[in-house]
């Protein structure tokens, strides 16, 4: 599954009718907008393929001046990541494996650094 958030941009005039359009759809979840033009949409996809062709159909609704992907989450890279780093060392590091709060976590240039 891969799960992406996009910024929307449209004009503040046509931004009632591009939410219209993007909910519509079917491609996308609306979670945000403000009266600029800027709408925040998710896009969920099995393949990487099927989200590009999702992106691409979202900027070509009329009145999009802009699609971007700002973030993108795919459960295939995160297994095949967990893959490699146990490969490497051996075992997965536990920063990884564990519910870890984000205040305890210090970068040490590597993940095999525990956390404080």
């Amino acid at each position: 599954m891969n799960i992406s958030g996009v910024v929307v941009r449209t004009s503040p005039e046509h931004l009632e009718e591009v939410i219209r359009s993007l909910e519509e759809s079917g491609m996308c979840d609306v979670h945000f907008h403000d009266d600029k033009g800027r709408i925040i949409v998710t896009i969920e996809a099995e393949t990487t393929e099927d989200e590009v062709f999702k992106l691409k159909s979202i900027q070509a609704i009329e009145h999009v001046l802009s699609a971007d992907l700002v973030y993108a989450y795919s459960e295939e890279e995160l297994e095949k990541a967990k893959e490699e780093l146990s490969m490497e060392k051996g075992e997965i590091p536990r920063i990884i494996e564990e519910d870890v709060p984000a205040e305890r976590v210090k970068y040490y240039g590597h993940i095999y650094k525990d956390y404080e």
